[in-house]
């Protein structure tokens, strides 16, 4: 078997054409020992049980969804005979039954790999609290792979495995999906069962399911959703199906309440994807975020920490040294609350979000950064609290506020780190969120490979340029693909590398008819914005003739990269600025013509 993509699309393909699950549960395992990471997975099942598994799947049957598709939960999900941890060995037992959701899937036919590593009892949103040592981001190894259900998004990352579930309480379903450059549903509350799943905050818990697309996500959580008598916190609503979206009104933080932590790559991306979803027809409306954040406040304070604190109360009270230390500090504040002051706790909540409510009228959906930026595992050593506490500004508060969400990828940032969106709505609303989420899916710039989303180079070969050749940096309409791409190709000349600016320059859409074209202007060091180009490597002798091609307002001069190297490539005369459209917060021709 070729080695493909385990989208639920292609596997169907393959199967339907003869391809046997065994010959996949293969690619999966030769995956694994490809990837090399020994911490994504917690309990990695053996390879014979899993193809005998495969085998008692008979022939292939398309009435099941999910025939002969591979899937990994994280460690707090109960598998039956295989031990469950929470990523806390004192804490470990043996499980009887699978839970809820890993029984409907083996019933729908998937093959269950393993369980993924996490943040102790779930509790963080940077992948790295757990005494079993951190998995490493699938896209880059120095960022961390968020949490609290790291080791599952980095298995969907690196294409390991189809689909695979982890738990959202304050993010953890979506935080790794931005990080990892995938999607995350965190579905409606009560709508998975959370039978066989130990809780973080059991009021707020709801499993959630990863995967490389929307389709492949909202088809798993759609497979197990259901209502289950034997939890008490199980709601009897239909996931709905996945159609075509309508343009709606999205809600988005004001300037003055939009937080990105001083990230500017970050506030391009986001506003560059906005601009994917005006023009798709949807209204934009800004509303002031201060009472959403008041309410993510909430979350580790009064009820919910006590909540957390009931979950392994018996850790806590008998061995609260075998609790990881930034766990047990977290959990360990509730032994000060009091009763009182949990009940005062709700009472806040109920205030907060009563505020949040007017702003929430007329609005069919929010839409905000998965994110507000990027830490690395650097800086999680240096501050355990801080980056955890900030990746959950935009999602702390929406299970508080009973809503649904599903991150989903954008296009690249301008230093080619992913950019991620998130749709959220009121209760129920999961087919709606996730059929926006397909718009921004149909617009990335993303290539699937084998083994989950490239992403372009941005670094220049080493060595420097050949004898007799030149190097060319465009940014426009002689990119790739686009209209005067040719007058590259025809004289010899190839792609050679993705990069970026340095932030010293600013970027105009030009006024006139024809092909449409950008200026690129220096502004001076660190007063601009990074802008996406290509490097085309051609010929010196047909150089000349290249740049008979070029009309003025433009020209060719050196160009500051972002890694502090330099090349020749389009410049813009200033004066052009007068009468054209600033696109820099958008970093990217592509992105402006799309």
């Amino acid at each position: 078997m070729a080695d493909l993509p385990l989208t639920l699309s292609s596997l169907r393909t393959a199967y339907a054409a003869g391809t046997s699950p065994r010959e996949v549960v293969e690619q999966v395992y030769a995956r694994i020992e490809a990837v090399g990471d020994p911490h994504i997975f917690l309990c990695l099942f053996d390879k014979a049980e899993v193809l005998a598994a495969a085998d008692a799947l008979g022939p292939y049957d398309p009435t099941k969804p999910l025939w002969g598709v591979p899937f990994a939960i994280k460690d707090n999900i109960d598998a039956a005979g295989k031990p469950t941890t929470a990523a806390c060995p004192a804490f470990a037992y043996t499980a009887e039954t699978d839970a809820f959701v890993v029984a409907r899937y083996r019933e729908a036919g998937a093959l269950l790999i393993g369980k993924t590593n996490l943040d102790q009892f779930a509790t963080g949103l940077v992948g790295v609290r757990t005494p079993y040592g951190a998995p490493l981001n699938s896209i880059d190894p120095e960022i961390v792979p968020g949490g609290s259900s790291g080791g599952s998004g980095v298995a969907v990352g690196h294409g390991i495995v189809s689909f695979a579930l982890g738990t959202d309480t304050a993010g953890s379903g979506r935080v790794p999906a931005a990080l990892n450059n995938i999607v995350g549903v965190k579905p409606t509350l009560g709508t998975l069962s959370a039978s066989g799943l130990v809780p973080a905050c059991r009021t707020l818990d709801t499993i959630s399911v990863f995967a490389l697309t929307v389709e492949d996500a909202f088809t798993a959580y759609a497979a197990a959703s259901g209502y289950d008598a034997a939890d008490s916190y199980s709601r009897d609503i239909p996931a709905g199906d996945l159609v075509a979206p309508a343009p709606v009104r999205l809600g988005i933080p004001s300037p003055g309440s939009i937080q990105f932590f001083g990230d500017q790559q970050q506030e391009q991306a986001f506003y560059a994807a906005l601009e994917i979803m005006k023009t798709f027809g949807c209204e934009i409306v800004e509303i002031d975020f201060s009472p959403f954040y008041a309410v993510a406040e909430m979350l580790y304070y009064g009820a919910w920490v006590a909540e957390r604190y009931a979950a392994i109360e018996d850790m806590m009270t008998n061995r609260p040294d075998e609790v990881f230390p930034v766990t047990r500090q977290i959990i360990g504040a509730a032994e000060k609350l009091s009763a009182a002051d949990a009940f005062k706790g709700m009472y806040r909540l109920k205030d907060l979000i009563r505020q949040a409510e007017p702003l929430l009228e007329g609005i069919d959906a929010l839409c905000v950064p998965t994110i507000p930026t990027f830490y690395t595992v650097a800086d999680l050593q240096a501050d355990p609290v801080t980056p955890n506490s900030n990746f959950g500004t935009y999602t702390n508060f929406v299970n508080l506020m009973d809503m649904c969400g599903i991150a989903v990828p954008a296009p690249a940032r301008g230093d080619g780190r992913p950019g991620s969106l998130t749709f959220l709505a009121p209760a129920g609303q999961d087919a709606m969120v996730a059929g926006l989420a397909t718009v921004i899916e149909a617009a990335g710039t993303r290539t699937l490979g084998a083994t989950g989303w490239a992403r372009p180079e941005t670094a220049l070969p080493t060595g420097g340029t050949p004898a007799g050749l030149i190097d060319i940096a465009v940014c426009g309409a002689h990119m790739d693909g686009l209209p005067l791409n040719h007058t590259l190709t025809d004289r010899g000349a190839t792609l050679l590398a993705k990069s970026l600016t340095a932030p010293d320059y600013s970027f105009f859409a030009l006024p006139g008819e024809g092909v449409a074209r950008p200026g690129l202007i220096r502004v001076g060091a660190g007063k601009g914005s990074s802008i996406a180009l290509e490097i085309w490597r051609m010929p010196e002798t047909a150089f000349g003739s290249f740049m008979k091609t070029i009309p003025a307002p433009l020209g060719i001069g050196t160009i500051q990269l972002d890694d502090g190297s330099t090349v020749q490539g389009f410049l813009c005369e200033t004066a052009a600025a007068e009468g054209a459209t600033d696109i820099s917060h958008l970093g990217d021709w592509r992105r402006y013509i799309n």
